[in-house]
């Protein structure tokens, strides 16, 4: 395996300040450890999509159909793991970010629509995720007062006064924390060979619901700040085209915990809440509900888990949104800049945390049709998102030898269009559900 010189001049500064025993160990050691050393950016993406709606949606997934959708986590899985890897990809090879090549190929008008609706739809979700953390910190009978401004903050220094690498550690800590639904779902006991039957063969019904659940599933599993986030922490992380092999790993492996995180979120909610019909609008309405059937543990753990995954996604949205804006209109960018350095990336970051902090403060702040809003936007920029990943990523000029292979571009226009498809479909149930 190959490492780019940056890679490798990391490797040395590390390795140097490991004891003497370590150092006279073999080679595959060291590359072991520089594997470990740029690993990152694919699993905090990824794991940033368990956020405060999505938790929902897959607790409401489990409450209503039980253990019967989990077999759309098989090709979620693999449509998320195409459309990362195309911007891993596009980030070693370019150097650039989805943003950047975005606005050199299709010009700046097509490139700052695209940035509206992102900002737009990134602003609600930002809210929805500190109203998350209301309600897991409410649980535990912290009032919202203080743990909203509380974590802002937190997250508001960790991002602006710390070091690229410190908000990585953080964020794959952050991570961790989404372990919890684990043990949730191993609490809860569920049927194990019923579950694997489940995985391994879909069942279909043209009930109205079911089908809008599937496309809600795939909505929530694939949304358009996780690619953009993922590519511009590969470039921000000087990661090259010797470090494909390892980049490619990491989007794999972040992938694979992510929707397996997920599918036990709809396994608990499942085994404990399905037989008696609850119904769910929040993901805080999940964990209360399985005090009573579980018991007082996994209605903590679960509202662990959400305090977490708000936590990652209010750090990871205002971040994506600050790179795609800075990249649209060409201004500095970077963790490893300053206020004086790069205004408008920090400007931009910090603005969306106030924002977020201050309209989730707010009594009675509607968090449902907040949420609505925001999916109607998101339903209508992924497909816009991800044609343009595909076509630059299947452009020879831009990617050279790494472009897409014939099989591989049909694989991605074929996704591209089915999950197109379903998002107009989720757009219009959603439109038709508000009237």
């Amino acid at each position: 395996m190959n490492f780019s010189a940056n890679s490798l001049r990391k490797l040395g500064s590390n390795v140097r300040r490991l004891p003497a025993r370590v150092r006279r160990g073999k080679l595959s050691d060291y590359k072991l450890f520089a594997y470990f050393a740029l690993l990152g950016p694919g699993i905090i993406a990824a794991n940033s999509g368990n956020e405060a709606s999505g938790i929902a949606t897959y607790s409401s997934a489990g409450a209503d159909y039980g253990y019967t959708l989990l077999w759309v986590f098989i090709p979620m899985t693999v449509c998320f793991i195409v459309a990362q890897e195309m911007c891993v990809r596009m980030g070693v090879v370019t150097g650039q970010g989805l943003a950047d090549l975005i606005r050199e190929q299709f010009g700046v008008r097509w490139t700052a629509l695209v940035m509206l609706a992102l900002l737009i739809a990134n602003t609600g979700i930002i809210i929805a995720e500190f109203v998350g953390v209301a309600q897991a910190a409410e649980i535990f009978g912290i009032s919202r007062y203080i743990a909203i401004p509380i974590t802002a903050i937190v997250i508001w220094w960790l991002v602006v006064r710390g070091t690229p690498k410190r908000v990585e550690q953080v964020f794959l800590l952050m991570s961790l924390i989404f372990l919890t639904y684990i043990v949730s779902a191993f609490l809860a006991k569920p049927d194990w060979a019923q579950v694997g039957t489940e995985f391994l063969t879909p069942s279909f019904s043209l009930e109205t619901g079911y089908l809008f659940t599937i496309v809600a599933l795939i909505g929530t599993t694939i949304t358009p700040f996780m690619p953009i986030f993922v590519q511009s922490s590969v470039v921000e992380k000087g990661m090259t085209k010797e470090d494909y092999p390892i980049a490619r790993a990491d989007a794999i492996i972040g992938v694979f915990f992510a929707n397996l995180i997920a599918a036990f979120i709809v396994i608990s909610t499942a085994v404990t809440l399905h037989s008696q019909g609850i119904k769910l609008e929040t993901a805080a309405d999940a964990a209360q509900s399985l005090a009573p059937v579980v018991g007082q543990y996994a209605k903590y753990l679960f509202a662990v888990g959400l305090f977490g995954a708000s936590m990652l996604a209010m750090g990871v949205l205002p971040l994506a949104t600050a790179y795609s804006v800075s990249e649209a209109l060409g201004f500095e960018k970077g963790l490893s800049h300053s206020f004086k350095d790069a205004p408008i990336f920090l400007g931009i970051f910090s603005t969306l945390i106030f924002i977020g902090a201050v309209v989730a403060l707010i009594p009675g702040i509607p968090q449902i049709k907040l949420l609505i809003l925001t999916q109607c936007i998101n339903g209508l920029l992924l497909p816009v998102l991800l044609i343009a990943i595909v076509s630059l990523s299947s452009n020879e000029e831009i990617m050279g030898d790494f472009k897409n292979s014939f099989l591989y571009k049909c694989l991605a226009w074929t996704i591209t269009i089915v999950v197109s498809l379903l998002s107009v479909l989720l757009i219009a149930k959603t439109i038709v559900g508000i009237f």
